[in-house]
């Protein structure tokens, strides 16, 4: 099973993931207390020399809440198949280290609406103004 991540062109090598595994509280019948099928995958983010520092600052920065000591877990226990929980734990990994190493999105550009618009927005005010006088009950 390829472990090796790809981060935005950088290759995280399975050599810096570790694996814990354990019996999963998920779907399984009766084989669900024999088996270790839970998946359990860290990543020490802070000691990685596989990701660029700019890519791994920002990601620390991103994930500052999810880390233990500058170690990133995972973990899936959803299928029966301890290989399925790998595969899905270690897309699951991948998926979050790409969302967090992206870049910031440009600044927006301030905007200011035009006449049409203000002009819209007044017309419809005062219709639906109009509907909820009409709406009510005249004064008796």
């Amino acid at each position: 099973m390829p472990t090796d991540l790809d981060i935005r062109g950088s290759v995280v090598p399975a050599a810096e993931l570790s694996w814990r595994f354990s019996r999963s509280s998920g779907p399984g019948g009766q084989s669900v207390n024999t088996t270790d099928s839970r998946a359990e995958v860290s990543f020490d983010l802070a000691a990685t020399t596989a990701l660029p520092d700019t890519l791994k600052a920002r990601a620390l920065r991103n994930l500052a809440d999810r880390l233990v000591d500058g170690v990133l877990t995972v973990a899936s226990s959803e299928q029966r198949s301890q290989l399925m929980n790998r595969q899905a734990a270690c897309r699951r990994l991948a998926e979050l280290l790409v969302a967090a190493t992206a870049p910031p999105p440009p600044p927006r550009r301030p905007t200011r609406p035009s006449r049409r618009a203000k002009e819209r927005r007044l017309t419809e005010k005062s219709r639906r103004s109009d509907i909820k006088r009409l709406r009510r009950a005249p004064d008796a």
